[in-house]
């Protein structure tokens, strides 16, 4: 029999459990928690949300009493058939032999709701930017603390014992503290002299000796105290910056008229999923938005994803404007620059080499990573079965050949967005990042 408790956690008295769960099928949580992006929209790819594993995920090892071999014994109710001494043949097959098939019960999916930290923490393993290099000090900023040496007062907690300890052993060898070895010789030599029957003439002058000799000792030692405040050492630590890495990460979405609705959505998936990343994973981590159709703009986050504009294509515009913002407030030398591109790969074919020139000159010199992501029609069951190339995927292909911090994907689902943003953010030494 068994027996699965679906009872909400009561107050938080099962966290403990709950971590532990989580811990023990990791694995199957992720898989579901990636796999229930797909249906959610984009306010809500961070929102807390219940999700569902097979029952094989939470199977736990258990004892039971095998059908067959062993020696048993049993208590069996009185009957007409046997008597005590019978032999009970041992019946034929395993336990529950002869059952039909889709007769008893079945498991369903185990359902439970993960918190919105839970969620993130699960959604956001594994990743990365990638050659996350350049470090400046932070203005003002302190990140961490480091050891100061040795103080005389502080906290408790703070109290370094052996170093404390070396400093009342010198203290007490430069006054000639008695040590207790020394009241111990003096006091049995005075028992001895007690002892004595009879006693001896010259006992009474040398016992009188021996007990000022342990007075003068008794009193130095508690004159010269064992460990005294002046011993007392204590760890000191203070805070210092430290070098940060700053990082920026430009995001181009092409909102021309080529793009319809359902690309849109695709780029806006990505983009959300990697805004989403960058503003929980790292701190100093700026974002820069900048659409475009035939002119390029940089916007705020609310017009980037929810803005309507449409109108011709000129990639090479966004291009000049990221180039033109990065020389403003992004120094190369300070910043870890990275670049996101998403696009329908409809460009004028005047422009393309244009394209082409500024990244390979101008982009990718100063970038420390750059992705672009093409989105195909809604027709396309997957990005495999977008064969034809289109015009900017033509003038990138020689750029991605000749520079490894260029990467290049395709994709036409919305199921397909998380598992290739993974593959371009995964850290390093978890997976390879397959050039297309």
């Amino acid at each position: 029999m068994h027996i699965v408790d679906r009872r909400l956690n009561p107050g938080g008295k099962s966290l403990v459990n709950r971590q532990r769960f989580l811990r023990r099928a990791r694995a199957y949580v992720q898989k579901a928690v990636r796999d229930s992006l797909k249906d959610r929209g984009i306010r809500e790819l961070d929102k807390e949300g219940e999700i569902s594993i097979g029952r094989d995920a939470i199977y736990e090892p258990t004892f039971h009493r095998a059908a067959t071999g062993g020696n048993r014994e049993r208590v069996l109710p009185g009957n007409h058939d046997y008597v005590e001494g019978d032999r009970i043949k041992r019946p034929e097959g395993g336990e529950g032999a002869g059952a039909d098939a889709g007769q008893g019960e079945g498991n369903d999916d185990f359902q439970f709701v993960l918190s919105r930290e839970e969620f993130l923490d699960l959604f956001l393993d594994d990743l990365e930017l990638p050659d996350l290099a350049k470090r400046r000090l932070v203005g003002g900023e302190i990140d961490g603390i480091r050891r100061a040496g040795y103080s005389t007062a502080g906290s408790p907690s703070n109290l370094s014992v052996p170093r404390t300890m070396q400093k009342a052993m010198g203290r007490r060898m430069a006054l000639r503290r008695p040590s207790g070895a020394e009241l111990e010789r003096i006091e049995e030599e005075i028992a001895a002299i007690e002892a004595r029957d009879p006693s001896r003439p010259e006992d009474a002058g040398l016992l009188e000796r021996l007990r000022e000799d342990r007075a003068h000792i008794i009193r130095r030692r508690n004159l010269i105290a064992y460990i005294d405040p002046v011993d007392l050492r204590y760890r000191r630590f203070e805070a210092v910056p430290r070098p940060v890495a700053q990082a920026v990460m430009f995001c181009l979405m092409d909102v021309s008229g080529s793009m319809s609705e359902h690309m849109k959505d695709l780029a806006k998936r990505f983009f959300a999923l990697l805004h989403l990343f960058l503003s929980r994973c790292y701190e100093h981590v700026e974002v820069v938005f900048i659409h475009h159709t035939d002119r390029a703009a940089e916007v705020d986050e609310q017009t980037f994803f929810y803005s309507t504009v449409t109108g011709g294509t000129l990639v090479s515009s966004a291009l000049d404007k990221l180039i033109e913002v990065a020389a403003d407030r992004y120094r190369p030398d300070n910043w870890n620059i990275y670049v996101a591109q998403a696009s329908d790969g409809d460009n004028m074919m005047q422009d393309n080499p244009r394209v082409a020139s500024l990244m390979q000159d101008h982009i990718l010199p100063m970038a420390q990573y750059v992705a672009y992501l093409e989105v195909g029609r809604e027709e396309f069951p997957d990005a495999t079965m977008m064969q034809s190339m289109t015009t900017l995927w033509q003038a990138y292909a020689p750029v991605a050949e000749a520079h490894r911090h260029f990467v290049m994907r395709k994709v036409a689902h919305r199921r397909e967005i998380y598992p290739v943003f993974r593959e371009l953010f995964q850290r390093r030494g978890v997976g390879e990042r397959a050039r297309s």
